[in-house]
């Protein structure tokens, strides 16, 4: 039986950890976390905020996914777009998913990442 995502792999090319580092940590607030030494001989990094794991895989023959993505629930939406923004991150808004608010961004080897919070409805339905 799944109980939960342990983690999500993305990719990205060889030799840019450092950007990854500065988008992952720096812009969306994360933290760096150590890969067991076998592992970081392959580069890459990992990062965590919370119970989310993110980990960014070396792939020599890199290319962005175009529509795959991970969904990372926020709090505080706004602010945290405006965090990115701030940052230099594009923030692009999308109001297709009833029930929430959400936007994407992409890091900087081209990693969509989709960001979302629960709108709680108002009303007699609610």
């Amino acid at each position: 039986m799944l109980t939960a995502i342990d983690h999500v792999q993305l990719a990205a090319p060889p030799g840019s950890e450092d950007e990854l580092r500065a988008y992952y940590a720096g812009v969306l607030g994360m933290t760096e976390i150590p890969k067991p030494p076998v592992l970081a001989a392959r580069g890459g990094c990992w990062f965590q905020a919370g119970s989310v794991q993110l980990h960014l895989g070396i792939e020599n023959d890199f290319r962005p996914a175009k529509k795959a993505h991970p969904g990372l629930r926020v709090t505080g939406i706004e602010a945290y777009a405006t965090r990115l923004a701030e940052r230099g991150a594009r923030v692009t808004w999308d109001d297709d998913l009833p029930g929430h608010r959400r936007f994407y961004s992409q890091d900087p080897v081209g990693n969509r990442l989709e960001f979302l919070e629960p709108v709680r409805l108002s009303g007699p339905d609610a």
